[in-house]
């Protein structure tokens, strides 16, 4: 039986070293850029949770959707304005949040209050 080889190293690709023009950059307190100058759906939904966060000085509880428009992203983000016990009569509160193509949050707003434990109703 001949012995088996010994593996050989891998080498790094391009994105993975870090020196690949693909591979976005950190900028402090701005969302990463992909190749096309538009933040990516993940980006865009952590840069308007991060952003609101600092506005607010509430952390976001979720992140309810996030649609692309024709100068970036709008999400809808959920925050706990007042946390009561038990948590589900703590008061929730969804923002709707613009962000601009680089992922710049541009202005957001109240749109709705609510208890956590409150169920959507059909309208």
């Amino acid at each position: 039986m001949a012995a088996a080889e010994p593996a050989r190293p891998r080498r790094a690709s391009s994105h993975a070293a870090g020196d690949g023009e693909g591979q976005a950059r950190e900028r402090p307190g701005r969302a990463p850029r992909r190749r096309s100058g538009k933040a990516g759906a993940a980006v865009a939904m952590r840069a308007a949770a991060q952003q609101l966060a600092e506005l607010l000085g509430r952390l976001p509880d979720s992140v309810s959707s996030l649609k692309p428009t024709e100068d970036g992203w709008e999400a809808h983000v959920e925050v706990v304005e007042l946390e009561r016990i038990p948590d589900t009569t703590s008061v929730m509160a969804s923002y709707r949040v613009a962000l601009d193509e680089d992922g710049e949050l541009i202005s957001y707003e109240r749109t709705r209050r609510y208890t956590r434990g409150m169920i959507d109703r059909p309208t």
